[in-house]
């Protein structure tokens, strides 16, 4: 595996590790329908987090949060949809979005909670 996508996981089991001592619990991860993708669905509550998790070395300068623009939020919104869809739940929905920066072992993870409301059309 390269080594951006062992750093990629590293994030991932990151926001896991920090969503669950938040008192989440991790319904599902790397979700898949067809080519739509959810990174982590979580539970706290009533509310199901539908979570997308980006995650920048020190090597990249940039901000992980900014990653996530309205293109990724309709695709999260879709994602999200087939998956209230496919296990039929009556949830309400909440879009999450976790940035990690570092490297595995030495991260820093920022993490918005209810970071966008899906638009009333996604197409």
């Amino acid at each position: 595996m390269a080594r951006h996508n062992d750093t990629g996981r590293a994030g991932e089991d990151a926001a896991v590790e920090m969503l669950t001592a938040k008192g989440y619990a991790i319904v599902d991860r790397n979700w898949r329908c067809g080519r739509m993708e959810i990174d982590i669905v979580a539970q706290r509550g009533p509310r199901l987090a539908i979570v997308e998790v980006k995650t920048r070395s020190d090597a990249d300068m940039d901000d992980p949060i900014a990653a996530v623009d309205r293109r990724k939020q309709l695709a999260m919104v879709r994602a999200a949809t087939a998956y209230v869809e496919a296990f039929d739940l009556p949830h309400e929905l909440q879009f999450d979005i976790v940035g990690v920066s570092g490297t595995p072992g030495n991260f820093t993870i920022e993490h918005i909670e209810d970071a966008f409301a899906p638009p009333l059309t996604t197409y």
